[in-house]
């Protein structure tokens, strides 16, 4: 069996509206379906135009356990942030205008890739987003110093 491509990334939210507004308004989401469960309770699947990944959107039924996570996102292991390349960092931020919470940044990395610039930012429910513009893939992407299987 072969992977046929990476579709989705299932999120749940204290405010799924919110967030669903969000992802729509601000990085080109639209609603692609809505799917009532047993319990009555529905998931909604947003879809990013001219691609085939999705958000799968669920409402939250508990409190978090812990506090949201700060600057680029949490340092032990988990999913420490969402990302989205952009034309134009600082424009970007314009436009969203107060709906962009600021963790980290904006910062430049021009000594690790020329013109990569990102700033991370909480969406509704605090998680980190981090927004990039400038990134390139490396030619020959070295080993890491302790891989000694590649």
């Amino acid at each position: 069996m072969t992977l046929q491509i990476f579709s989705q990334v299932a999120i749940t939210c204290q405010d799924a509206i919110a967030t669903e507004k969000f992802y729509t308004k601000h990085f080109g989401f639209r609603r692609a379906r809505v799917a009532k469960l047993p319990d009555g309770a529905q998931i909604v699947f947003i879809k990013m135009e001219d691609s085939a990944f999705y958000f799968e959107i669920f409402q939250a039924k508990e409190e978090a356990p812990m506090a949201p996570a700060v600057n680029d996102g949490y340092q032990f292991p988990s999913v420490r942030h969402l990302a989205f390349k952009v034309d134009d960092v600082d424009a970007k931020l314009a436009e969203m205008g107060d709906d962009a919470k600021i963790t980290l940044g904006p910062l430049n990395f021009d000594e690790y890739i020329p013109g990569w610039r990102t700033v991370w930012l909480a969406d509704p429910d605090g998680r980190i987003i981090e927004i990039s513009q400038g990134f390139t893939d490396e030619e020959n992407p070295p080993r890491l110093e302790n891989d000694k299987e590649l």
